[in-house]
């Protein structure tokens, strides 16, 4: 009778559980990748929950806002208001105001200097204490331009050029108040206006006609209206002075009607009151 070997069976054993130890690790891999994707699965949408819509969606702007430039004022500084040019204004009402404040703050540094300039050379215009509240006495549309006068020929200060002689010439002291002779608006004013120095033009309407009246001669720096300014009757304009072709102390008085030149003296006795 044969003896069977004892040992056979184990053999088989070991052979028939090799395969099923090769394929443990990758049972293991799989399972691992497995759970990572699970992970991944459940992990990404609760991050994308979690993040708010702002940080969603990020504009161009907002990045850039990150590396932007920032100023710190500190609590005691203060504002001021910055104007374009000279004026501040915003409408034609306040550049005009604003306009006739100027002129008449260069009015006064005129005023002065000139007072400042005869004082220094011994010789008082007067005009500088002249009462620019004044006005000229009557109380009807035409006054007369000087109160107080001596008449003088038309042509007693003509320049040796000038054959004709336009107006009427009313001799007075230096300084002596020159009044609007109506009420109108001013065209022309200026410290110099061809022969005639320094002088003042306004334009009125006096028994429904067109009425020029010129004052020359003026002293320099006396003139209290500028062009365009609304001007009324007996209203002081400036003071008797001796520029442009001038010889003395003096107003030289022009009227015009309708633009043609007529007799000024006549005028002012048949209107002036």
């Amino acid at each position: 009778m044969r003896r069977v070997k004892a040992k056979a069976p184990a053999r088989r054993s070991a052979a028939a559980s090799g395969p099923r130890r090769k394929t443990g690790p990758v049972r293991s891999l799989v399972i691992l990748t497995m759970v990572g994707g699970l992970i991944a699965t459940v992990a990404l949408p609760a991050y994308g929950a979690w993040r708010t819509p702002a940080e969603a969606s990020v504009t161009l702007q907002q990045v850039a806002a990150d590396d932007a430039q920032s100023l710190v004022v500190a609590s005691d500084a203060t504002s001021a208001e910055l104007s374009r040019g000279s004026y501040s204004a915003t409408t034609p009402e306040e550049i005009d105001k604003k306009k006739a404040e100027e002129a008449a703050a260069e009015r006064a540094r005129a005023i002065a200097a000139a007072a400042a300039a005869a004082k220094k050379s011994g010789s008082s215009s007067g005009f500088s204490r002249m009462n620019l509240s004044m006005t000229a006495p009557g109380t009807g549309e035409v006054r007369w331009p000087v109160t107080n006068f001596t008449y003088a020929s038309y042509n007693l200060f003509r320049p040796p050029n000038r054959p004709n002689h336009d107006g009427f010439d009313m001799v007075a002291p230096a300084g002596t108040p020159i009044f609007a002779a109506a009420a109108g608006v001013v065209r022309v004013s200026q410290e110099s206006y061809a022969g005639y120095g320094v002088a003042v033009t306004i334009d009125s309407v006096v028994g429904g006609q067109q009425v020029s009246t010129l004052y020359g001669h003026m002293t320099y720096g006396s003139r209290q209206v500028v062009s365009g300014q609304t001007v009324s009757a007996g209203q002081v304009i400036g003071a008797v002075g001796s520029t442009g072709s001038s010889t003395a102390n003096h107003l030289h008085f022009e009227v015009r009607i309708n633009g043609s030149l007529v007799d000024p003296l006549a005028w002012l006795q048949a209107n002036a009151g």
